[in-house]
C-alpha cells in the first residue's frame, strides 16, 4: 500500500510539473515558430502523410515533453532530433500551446472489420491513460484520428523497445502484428 501511495504521489507531481512548465505561453509566437513544422505535420497541424503524426489538438504537456525528449536525444527521431535541438523551453511551450489550440480533423478509417477488432482490444486498456475516446490526457497523447501507419510504427517501436516507455512497452508486447494494425485503424476512426 505504501508503494502504491508513493507511486500515485509521483504521478501527481509529474503531472503538476508538466502543467507548470506550460505556464505563460504565447500562442502567436508558437504559430510563428511552427512554420518549420507545418510542411510535415500539415498546414493546419493535421498530417496528410501516413507516417507523420498530426499535432492539432494534442495535449500541450505531451507535445512539450516529446519535443524536450527529441531535443535531449532521449527519443530518437532523426529529423525531429535536429529540429528540436535549437529550441528553448519557451519556444517548446509556445509550440505546444499553438498545436494544442488547433482543431484535430480525424482521418476516419473505413476498414470496418479492423475497426471492430481494434475496438474490442482497446476497450479495457487504452482509455484509462489516453482518455475517453482516446482524446489524450496530460502527458499521454491523443490517438483519435491519428494516421494508422504512424500508430502502427509507434506500437511496433514500443514492442521492440526502440521507443522507450516501460508501460507502453509491456502493453505493446502483448499484441500481435495483426492486433496492432486493428488498434491503429480503430484509433484513427475516432474523432
Amino acid at each position: 500500500m505504501k508503494q502504491y501511495k508513493l507511486s500515485f504521489a509521483f504521478v501527481l507531481l509529474a503531472l503538476g510539473l508538466a502543467q507548470n512548465s506550460l505556464a505563460a505561453v504565447d500562442i502567436n509566437a508558437g504559430k510563428q515558430r511552427a512554420k518549420m513544422c507545418l510542411s510535415c505535420h500539415g498546414q493546419d497541424g493535421n498530417s496528410q502523410t501516413s507516417n507523420i503524426p498530426s499535432l492539432a489538438g494534442q495535449k500541450p504537456a505531451y507535445i512539450a515533453n516529446q519535443l524536450r525528449s527529441f531535443r535531449s536525444g532521449v527519443r530518437k527521431g532523426g529529423m525531429m532530433n535536429n529540429m528540436a535541438k535549437g529550441l528553448s523551453d519557451a519556444e517548446i511551450n509556445n509550440l505546444a500551446a499553438f498545436f494544442a489550440s488547433l482543431k484535430n480533423k480525424s482521418i476516419g478509417s473505413k476498414k470496418k472489420q479492423l475497426i471492430q477488432e481494434g475496438k474490442e482490444l482497446a476497450s479495457g486498456m487504452c482509455f484509462g491513460c489516453h482518455g475517453s475516446n482516446a482524446q489524450g490526457m496530460g502527458v499521454t497523447p491523443r490517438l483519435a484520428g491519428q494516421q494508422p501507419k504512424y500508430l502502427v510504427k509507434q506500437l511496433r517501436d514500443f514492442k521492440n523497445k526502440t521507443r522507450k516507455n516501460p508501460m507502453m512497452g509491456s502493453i505493446a508486447a502483448g499484441f500481435s502484428d495483426d492486433e496492432i494494425k486493428a488498434l491503429a485503424e480503430y484509433m484513427s476512426s475516432l474523432k
